[in-house]
């Protein structure tokens, strides 16, 4: 995916983005992890692995996951959690508590970041412990 994305801003300049526009890009690249795994590991029709893909993706799943693997993050990636975790967010959620929303946010802020700084490593570990 490397070859055909390219990703033209510093690191320094990455650190200067909101948390909320981490959020942006985590949601969709966890997103189209989730799909990309359904497809390959299932020959479920689309409305079924659009079903199946919501249970990883809603919010409540999201602060779970980031629950089960945050004593594994670094400082760094701690610091990152923190910001996307306190950044404030007009939405108000649909599906899932204020608590539950505010953490789904700092994973997806998470993954934005590591995918936005080129990480590549360090996100598939992560995305591999779903």
């Amino acid at each position: 995916m490397e070859e055909w994305i390219h990703l033209n801003r510093a690191e320094e300049e990455i650190n200067l983005l909101s948390p909320l526009t981490w959020a942006y890009v985590g949601d969709c690249v966890y997103e189209l992890y989730i799909r990309t795994n359904l497809v390959n590991e299932t020959n479920l029709k689309p409305h079924k692995l659009h079903i199946e893909t919501i249970k990883y993706v809603k919010a409540k799943s999201q602060a779970k996951l980031l629950e089960k693997i945050y004593d594994e993050l670094t400082e760094e990636e701690k610091n990152i959690v923190r910001r996307g975790r306190n950044a404030e967010s007009h939405h108000l959620p649909k599906n899932a508590n204020v608590q539950e929303y505010k953490y789904a946010t700092a994973f997806e802020a998470l993954i934005g970041y590591l995918y936005l700084t080129k990480k590549w490593e360090r996100l598939k570990e992560i995305l591999c412990k779903k």
